[in-house]
Order: C-alpha cells, then structure tokens, then sequence
C-alpha cells in the first residue's frame, strides 16, 4: 500500500492497520465507461477528484466488462503514483490459478504493475476462504498487491474469516451503507471498529433510483452549511473516522460536490436530525434477520436464491448519481 505521505490527503482521513492513511472520500466506477455520459467528461471528473484529494478509485473487472478499468487507466497514466487503486475479484474466479488471471488482467486493463488493495466481491461458501485467503497471499507475496479484503461479508462470516490462517489480514470489508440504508451500523461497523478495520461504503448516497439526496431534512441541513446534500449524506457516513466512502460521479461538478465531505464538520444536532428522519427501514430489518440466521453464510443452493433477495432489497447497488 502506498505509504503515508505519498498522496495529496485533504481533510478527513482513515489509515489502514498497516498504516497506510487514504481520504475518507473515494471515487466509485461501476457506472462508468458503459455510455451514460461521454468517456472525456467521465475521466475529467475522476482527474478533477485526484485534484481535489479524493485519491482512492474503486474499480472492478466486470464493470461494463473491464471497460471501468481500461478508462481509469487513461485517467492515471503518468500519475499512478497518486492513485491508491482498488479492484475486485469474482467469487467464481477464487479457486486454482483463477484468481491470479483475474488479477493480472485487471492489471493489464489498468495499465499498472500493482492494485494498492484487491477485494474479493461476493462471499465464497465459507469452505473456500482458506483457498481465497492463499490465493490473496500469494498475490501479495508476489507484488502483485500490497493488500487485500472482502465485500458483502457478515459478522459472522468476518468471524469465521478471522478463523483462517492469516485470515486476519483482511484489510477491510466493503458493504452497502447510507443513510438510507444503517442496518451496517448495529453490527457489522461496531465489529470493525473493535477490530482496527475500516469499512468502505458502496452506494453511499443511496444507489439509482433513490431519493435520499431530495430528502427535505437533508436539504434544509445542507443549506445552513451552504454545501449540496450529498456532501451531507457523505459527511454522515465517514464522521466516526473508520468508513471510507466511494460516490460514483460523471460530472465535475458533483465531484466537486462531494469533495466538501472531506471537511464537512457536522453537528450534534445535525446528526441526530438526520438519523430522526432515516430510521431502520424493511429492508435493512430483512437484512439484520438474513444475517443474523446466517443465510448468507451458507453453501451455494441457498444462496442462489437469496442473492437475487437482496438485489431486490438494493444491497448490491454500486451504481450512483449521474
């Protein structure tokens, strides 16, 4: 991972437990690269987020089938050194020699030699993880990554993860978090935190669709800070410290946006006013008893049913905001 002084950090931070410090606020792509808006306009606002200190680009390869990767790349050239870059590997793409094409090839679409962290997208069936652990281990013997983590991963699949040789090297688990969606909040971030593990949030204004960002509250709060909604909603998310953040943006100006989460100083009063208005919803109540019985935690028949669940519940929303 790159080291402490190595990027342009403004603002809050969240440093890794081997150290290493990034922005609270990132860049998420799964949106991009797939037409949505002109390749120029997305790569000049992922270049204007490095300016601006948002460092940290999420990625994947089968985002718009590599095509994510292979613009970030236009965008770094000459300045990886800047980046802090993170991608994923598939769940189907853990066992044997899989996971090493897999990364070797978003590195070629990437145009670099190393991923700061790899992440691992789905759980496996908890029979795998040593497999999947071996497998970032030998990627990270080899240089190919300087770390590795988890996504969508439980409390109780975090603990049997523990549980593994070397398990513990989980640098960190990326979930689905917002305002709109804190069932994370009762479990899986107090887990973390007792564990020196930063969460990542994926969809942290709320995902397609949504409306969390025309909620009125959040307006009203937004404009006594003179700032946009989503700086707020943002702002909410990474106050503890521990969660670092990763909105999706096509423009320059939400990108701008976003960046004053950085330095947002939010309230008591703010907070509590926000949590007020976005209580536990079904969905995050669904998913508290989903994990809580440990289905997501079980071998492939069963989870071949409940995924699809959850994609209707919104957790495997990575997509933002135009």
């Amino acid at each position: 991972m790159k080291a402490e002084g190595a990027s342009e950090n403004r603002g809050l931070t969240v440093k890794f437990r081997d150290g290493t410090v990034v922005p609270a606020v990132g860049q998420g792509s799964a949106g991009l690269a797939q037409g949505r808006h002109a390749a120029a306009d997305e790569e000049e606002a992922l270049r204007t987020g490095l300016s601006l200190g948002m460092t940290l680009i999420d990625t994947s390869g089968n985002y718009g089938e590599g095509r994510s990767e292979e613009l970030i790349k236009r965008v770094i050239a000459g300045q990886r050194d800047r980046a802090f870059l993170v991608s994923k590997v598939e769940a189907n793409d853990v066992t044997g020699s899989a996971m090493a094409r897999a990364c070797m090839a978003s590195l070629a679409r990437l145009g670099t030699d190393h991923l700061d962290l790899y992440l691992l997208h789905w759980p496996t069936p908890n029979a795998q993880f040593s497999e999947v652990v071996a497998g970032f281990e030998s990627l990270r013997a080899a240089g190919k990554i300087r770390a590795w983590g988890v996504s969508n991963f439980t409390v109780p699949q975090m603990e049997d993860l523990f549980h593994v040789p070397f398990g513990d090297r989980c640098a960190t688990n990326q979930v689905y978090y917002n305002l709109g969606g804190r069932s994370f909040a009762h479990d899986l971030l107090p887990w973390c935190e007792r564990h020196s593990m930063p969460v990542m949030a994926y969809s942290p204004l709320g995902g397609p669709g949504g409306s969390l960002l025309g909620d009125p509250m959040l307006g009203r709060i937004a404009a006594a800070h003179a700032c946009s909604a989503a700086a707020v909603a943002l702002a909410w998310i990474i106050r503890s410290g521990n969660v670092i953040v990763i909105p999706q943006s096509g423009s320059v100006a939400h990108v701008k946006e976003n960046s004053v989460a950085l330095s947002l100083i939010l309230t008591p009063e703010d907070i509590q006013t926000l949590e007020a208005a976005f209580p536990m919803s079904l969905k995050d109540k669904l998913r508290v008893l989903v994990d809580r019985t440990r289905l997501r935690a079980v071998v492939d028949p069963t989870r071949r049913w409940l995924r699809p669940l959850l994609e209707r519940l919104a957790i495997t929303s990575q997509t933002e905001r135009n």
